[in-house]
């Protein structure tokens, strides 16, 4: 099973009570996350001068040429980083896809529907309760795949950007305008997307911080994962451990 009994002798030997912590994210998805981030947030810090060129903030970040050169290369640097960030996450999904060990955990199903629906229900006061998760929530699947696609288009459009000339020898002249739309609108939604739905569902609904740590407490677990809480452990998410006060 994927918990560990974070306990000390010391805290047993005054009857204090344990509390177990679930393995939620490996080490590797641990850096992933935050050379996604990284390299995410340069990106819009250096791709929004570019974007609104006319503004004066703009005009007075890029007053000269050099710096505009500086800061292309930075967002070039940062591209490349984010691109081989994408490669290895798409490679190692693929091996363990070929080996048949890619967990089924962060696919939709039906199943997220009806929970969507029954979280909107509670919403609305229309039902007691809120539906139960496994590993990954409905909110946490859409969180994943939107940024998936979206980092897709990026990535994509970003290139025709920087290589016009290539990709116009393939394609009509239409497509520098409509990637540079597609690059700088995905990029603004994403940074939006972040900011206020996932930055509210991880730091302000509850501090969750097992993509740093790589652990999960035992009452997050319960509360928001029941039911793979039950699976790893055979018991039930609703009672409270023993000396844990509702």
């Amino acid at each position: 099973m994927s918990l560990a009994d974070r306990s000390s002798p010391a805290n047993v030997a005054h009857g204090m009570r344990t509390e177990r912590t679930f393995l939620r994210f490996t080490f590797s998805q641990r850096w992933e996350h935050a050379l996604l981030i990284l390299s995410f947030a340069v990106l819009l810090l250096t791709g929004l001068p570019q974007k609104y060129r006319l503004a004066a903030w703009s005009q007075q970040l890029l007053a000269s040429p050099e710096r505009l050169t500086l800061l292309r290369t930075i967002h070039h640097i940062a591209a490349i980083v984010l691109t081989a960030e994408v490669l290895y996450h798409l490679g190692k999904g693929l091996s363990a896809l070929a080996r048949r060990r890619l967990s089924s955990a962060i696919f939709p199903t039906w199943q997220d529907v009806r929970d969507a629906a029954q979280m909107i229900r509670y919403l609305v006061f229309l039902s007691p309760r809120q539906p139960s998760f496994r590993k990954f929530s409905f909110e946490q699947k859409f969180t994943y795949w939107f940024f998936f696609f979206g980092i897709g288009i990026m990535v994509v459009t970003g290139f025709i950007i920087w290589f016009p000339i290539l990709f116009t020898r393939l394609f009509p002249g239409g497509i520098i305008p409509a990637a540079k739309m597609a690059h700088s609108t995905e990029a603004i939604v994403a940074a939006i997307f972040l900011l206020i739905w996932h930055f509210y569902h991880v730091h302000l609904q509850r501090l969750n911080l097992s993509i740093f740590t790589g652990w999960l407490n035992e009452h997050d677990m319960r509360r928001h994962h029941a039911l793979e809480y039950q699976r790893l452990t055979g018991e039930p998410a609703e009672a409270s451990p023993a000396g844990e006060d509702d």
